[in-house]
């Protein structure tokens, strides 16, 4: 019985290993995906133990398989596609329909003969541009890019607010001062990263 259940749990364990290599994971990414530490993915890996049923469900979503083929004993014959790739087209897909909708915003004014910083149409799509690669991230669970999409969006906010008190509301002199907003924000952001991380470490020790 010992024996078996040993062999369960290896090929267990080779069934997750060649799925995330084939996701192009570490053990520590897939961890974090699941919240828990690259050393019980380790574990798992090598067959000194195997994850409960709600795990094995939780990987097999991430690897696009079922929960059968995680504990198949033979090696499937075609692997499921990396998901990033797909998500990177969709993401280049979504910031191409927002630069489009800008240029044409851009042209209709220009044709009807708007006068002014009609540029700022330009400046004013960062900002949306930068919220929708927010939301695909966030939907994603692409921690880092969710970093990167914040910072980009806090910083072409400021942008835009800028744009428009000084180009098209007409002000001047200190308007410059909005972009010292985006220090405490960019601080804030950093600082939420750091409580996010000790809040996951400090979960995987205690399991």
């Amino acid at each position: 019985m010992e024996e078996n259940i040993l062999n369960v749990n290896k090929k267990i364990g080779q069934n997750i290993a060649l799925y995330r290599k084939r996701m192009g994971w570490t053990q520590a990414e897939l961890a974090e995906k699941i919240n828990y530490s690259d050393k019980s993915v380790s574990k798992w890996e090598s067959g000194g133990g195997a994850p409960d049923v709600y795990i094995l469900m939780q990987l097999a979503e991430l690897f696009g398989v079922t929960v059968n083929d995680l504990l198949a004993d033979e090696q499937p014959k075609t692997l499921p596609k990396k998901n990033l790739g797909l998500h990177l087209l969709i993401m280049g897909l979504s910031s191409g329909i927002v630069w489009l909708v800008a240029t044409c915003i851009f042209v209709l004014l220009t044709m009807t003969g708007a006068t002014g910083a009609i540029w700022t149409t330009f400046i004013f799509a960062l900002p949306v541009n930068a919220i929708v690669l927010l939301v695909l991230a966030s939907v994603w669970k692409y921690k880092r890019l969710n970093f990167i999409a914040v910072s980009l969006t806090v910083w072409t906010v400021l942008l835009a607010l800028y744009c428009a008190l000084r180009f098209l509301a007409g002000l001047s002199g200190t308007v410059w001062l909005v972009f010292l907003l985006g220090a405490p924000l960019q601080v804030l952001e950093i600082l939420w990263a750091f409580f996010r991380y000790s809040i996951f470490k400090k979960k995987n020790s205690n399991r």
